[in-house]
């Protein structure tokens, strides 16, 4: 079996087709792997959830930010009315049944060699811990009373890992690292401000992937989310989502050793600010221009 692992999609179903078509895939031999953000922005969000959970156990999506603010929309009015993009899934025949598919996707997967994440991981999470914080917060969404949780989903704080953290703090602390994360400083403290390229951020913030001495270091992990990052190798880590919504590509990897990367052009369903880049430097380069 081949797998594949598909950067954000974020509603661009054509594209999502597209690429399919260039990686050959084989509903029956291979398995996508999703690194979440499978709606919002883009024309098609109702489409490619349909088609995704249709995959059945050939897809696997990890949960990002921007499927979680669709689970809240689908409880909260006020978030709803906001997400104007997502009411074409919640004005749906099947909605009721897409959003109980959606909210008992993981945040979080992996095999023997390769684990798959949205955002990231904070530095004092192995991948024991790593699958504990998971399910934690994965038991919270799942849960019949999963609303109680989502209307007090939203906040930046706590922006640091401690033991002692419970309750909803804790959940709101492990759902930001998984779906929201980009920077933090050599502690593991949490920024959420800056999302350029890096290079990008102030004196004593990092990649999260680039703090010293991190505990899940050994893992080899894929994430989307940071479109103004590009596509990276390096820290063990793959980065895959390059913009596709932007103008970017839509990037598929084939995991091994080493990963093979595929990827087509996109004519972007939106347009990017100013300080957006899609074609960024990479970290090496970005660390000496600053220097």
């Amino acid at each position: 079996m081949s797998i594949y692992a598909i950067g954000d999609i974020q509603g661009c179903f054509d594209e999502l087709l597209k690429l399919l078509d260039v990686i050959s895939f084989n509903e029956n031999t291979d398995q996508l792997w999703f690194a979440g953000d499978l709606v919002n922005r883009g024309p098609k969000s109702l489409e490619t959830l349909r088609f995704v959970k249709a995959l059945g156990d050939s897809a696997v999506t990890v949960l990002g930010n921007h499927d979680m603010h669709l689970l809240a929309a689908s409880c909260l009015r006020k978030v709803a009315n906001k997400q104007d993009a997502l009411s074409q899934v919640l004005e749906a025949p099947d909605r009721d049944e897409l959003i109980h598919w959606l909210r008992h996707r993981p945040l979080f997967h992996h095999n023997d060699e390769f684990c798959l994440v949205h955002a990231g991981l904070p530095p004092q999470w192995d991948l024991k811990k790593t699958k504990k914080m998971a399910a934690i917060a994965e038991k919270a969404l799942q849960a019949p009373d999963y609303q109680v949780f989502l209307k007090q989903m939203y906040g930046n704080k706590p922006n640091i890992w401690s033991s002692n953290l419970k309750g909803v703090s804790k959940l709101r602390f492990i759902i930001n690292c998984f779906t929201r994360m980009r920077y933090c400083d050599a502690s593991g403290r949490l920024e959420f401000a800056n999302t350029g390229p890096v290079g990008s951020q102030p004196k004593g913030l990092m990649p999260w992937f680039e703090v010293p001495k991190r505990k899940n270091a050994d893992m080899r992990i894929i994430f989307g989310h940071w479109s103004t990052l590009g596509y990276y190798e390096g820290s063990n880590c793959y980065a895959i989502d390059t913009g596709c919504l932007w103008g970017g590509q839509l990037t598929a990897i084939k995991l091994g050793m080493p990963v093979q990367r595929f990827c087509i052009d996109c004519p972007g369903a939106k347009k990017p600010g100013k300080s957006y880049s899609v074609a960024t430097p990479t970290l090496a380069e970005a660390s000496s221009a600053t220097d």
